[in-house]
């Protein structure tokens, strides 16, 4: 893993040049929670400036995986300017979306409005909401003078919507084990603990948390934690109803 992530710095530097000012690991790197065969790498890239088309192409080719072998599932990269990523916005902003790996389809983004409305605009804030508070520094300055926090309605109606956009994902109709409903308990699990706490935990660990606090239902809790074990998920149905509860929650405070 270190090798590849210094090698994606140097990469980095070499396209961008004096447009580069950091390198960010978030998700399960940053919140301690990388899972062999299953997680991503997920990474924010920082520049001065825009890039242009001819830019972004280049660090594409230089960094998707047949030029860069990446050591896990995937590598999920975000370049994002220096003024967006310290604007507090909601909106995805980005320069460049880059998605490929051993197990991921390779996908190039070169502007916000090119992404389908189905994927969610909701990840790129919440992202950043997570590199300010947990981020890991590969290069540049720290991470929460690197990416400002969002303002709490802000972040609040990003949460809601990506309960909202599991929910259609997983939908209801289903009484056996339900591909992805794991993650879909798990991440509102992580969403109603950040919305109560302040503090952005990995999926299971936010799960942990709440079952401490006697959340109910507990066993579909436990349910998906155990899934990340190699056992059944959740139904459709129970996900959905965890789902529901979990809104209802953040929306009413």
């Amino acid at each position: 893993m270190e090798p590849y992530l210094e090698a994606l710095v140097r990469a980095a530097r070499a396209v961008l040049g004096a447009e580069f000012v950091g390198a960010y690991a978030a998700g399960s790197l940053a919140l301690n929670a990388f899972q062999p065969g299953r997680s991503d790498i997920d990474i924010a890239l920082l520049c001065r400036d825009r890039l242009d088309d001819a830019v972004k192409r280049e660090l594409i080719a230089r960094l998707r995986h047949s030029a860069l072998p990446c050591p896990a599932r995937g590598l999920e990269l975000v370049v994002y300017t220096v003024a967006t990523a310290q604007s507090g916005t909601a909106e995805p902003g980005f320069e460049l979306e880059l998605n490929d790996g051993p197990a991921m389809a390779f996908r190039q983004t070169l502007h916000p409005a090119d992404r389908p409305a189905a994927d969610g605009a909701f990840w790129y804030g919440l992202d950043r909401s997570i590199l300010h508070q947990c981020g890991r520094v590969l290069a540049g300055p720290p991470a929460p003078e690197a990416f400002a926090e969002l303002p709490p309605e802000d972040l609040r109606g990003l949460l809601i919507a990506s309960l909202r956009w599991w929910a259609t994902l997983i939908g209801q109709a289903d009484d056996g084990p339900t591909a992805g409903a794991d993650d879909a308990v798990l991440g509102a699990c992580r969403a109603l603990v950040r919305h109560r706490d302040g503090t952005w935990l990995s999926k299971v660990d936010a799960g942990r948390r709440l079952l401490a606090a006697g959340h109910r239902p507990a066993g579909i809790i436990e349910e998906a934690i155990a899934a990340r074990s190699g056992g059944p998920a959740p139904s459709g149905r129970q996900t959905r109803a965890f789902q529901d509860g979990v809104l209802a929650e953040i929306r009413s405070r």
